[in-house]
């Protein structure tokens, strides 16, 4: 998942350590001292002792000279020294579908913890630039959404709406959340909302029977919001602890379906507004995300077909640049094919810590 970002960026955090490599001072001349002169001082005598097992005395004799200069001098990163490292790393995010405001607040995290940094001679150079990448993602990344202990702390049934636009895998991420909370201990109930599109609701019929969860639906072309307000009415009779409610795929610009969608939210009253996008869409998942967002509200995002996506940009981008957390992450076929969305370890998998 995200292979091409992750071989990019690995290159880019090899050229900001080679560029503060390159800043660190040449050794001073009373450093290069020859062999002979390490082992005894210039008048021909000898240095003490020392005991067995003890370091090697740090005092007035120029073995103690030269360790005190070696451990003691400091590189001071400046502007200077990363600059061209830093713009190579702005050129890698863009190039992979980051959006530009999240590739402006990466590198603006990256400067402001490498320069004016310390770095004693001999320190890890890496670890001080992995260090900061991995501040800098985490930021924009956000804490994801966790559905599990949303749950846990909220009234029962909690409603879960799923918008998004259409063939971007909306019906069957329902089914998988829906897989996913069963194992997870609760009761479900699907409500197929999406009474327009041709087989819409027999394909959501399959995955609940497969799944082994209740689905409540009308015939083909019924009211949708009569539909969902169905479901509530089942999950609160029953007892069911989540209603995962389908809707049609529609665009954000296509009036009538969204004034649709707003009336699916009057009547159904939502939790959680989750829309659905596809993460192979990069930049386009992330504009039309925020679209939706302002239309008709979303509080969480799933995007699909993670394991399809080379660049990662829609995974970095899109909590930060419409602040609305990543919920789950699409990564295959079946119906176990779906992952919480957890910002450290991404993060690990993406610096290759994990």
């Amino acid at each position: 998942m995200f292979g091409g970002l992750k071989e990019k960026l690995r290159a880019a955090r090899e050229r900001l350590g080679s560029s503060i490599k390159a800043a660190a001072p040449a050794p001073a001349p009373d450093q290069e001292v020859p062999p002979t002169a390490a082992k005894a001082p210039a008048g021909g005598g000898k240095e003490p002792a020392a005991a067995p097992g003890a370091a090697p005395p740090a005092g007035p004799g120029i073995v103690g000279k030269i360790r005190v200069l070696i451990t003691e001098r400091e590189l001071v990163v400046s502007e200077k020294n990363i600059a061209d490292a830093l713009s190579d790393l702005e050129m890698t995010l863009l190039e992979s579908d980051v959006a530009l405001p999240v590739t402006d607040a990466i590198i603006a995290r990256v400067r402001a913890e490498l320069v004016g940094s310390h770095r004693r001679i001999g320190e890890s150079v890496d670890d001080l630039v992995t260090g900061a990448l991995k501040h800098a993602l985490l930021d924009v990344l956000g804490k994801g959404f966790d559905l599990k202990g949303y749950i846990d702390t909220h009234e029962r049934p909690v409603k879960i709406l799923f918008t998004g636009v259409n063939g971007t895998g909306k019906t069957t991420t329902v089914a998988k959340i829906g897989s996913y909370l069963r194992k997870q201990g609760y009761s479900v109930v699907i409500g197929a909302g999406d009474t327009y599109r041709a087989g819409a609701i027999e394909q959501i019929a399959v995955h609940a029977e497969r799944i082994g969860i209740k689905v409540i639906q009308h015939q083909e072309g019924a009211d949708p919001s009569a539909v969902l307000f169905d479901a509530v009415q089942y999950a609160q009779s029953h007892k069911i602890d989540v209603i995962l409610a389908d809707t049609a795929g529609r665009f954000h610009n296509k009036a009538n379906l969204m004034n649709q969608l707003e009336k699916i939210r009057r009547v159904m009253k939502p939790d959680l507004i989750v829309y659905v996008d596809e993460a192979v869409a990069g930049n386009d998942a992330v504009v039309r995300a925020a679209e939706f967002d302002r239309t008709v509200g979303a509080d969480a995002v799933v995007l699909t077909k993670a394991d399809m996506d080379s660049r990662g940009g829609a995974a970095i981008s899109i909590a930060h640049t419409i602040g609305k957390p990543l919920m789950f992450l699409g990564t295959g076929q079946s119906y176990e094919d779906i992952m919480p969305f957890e910002p450290v370890q991404l993060v690990g998998e993406l610096l290759g810590e994990a």
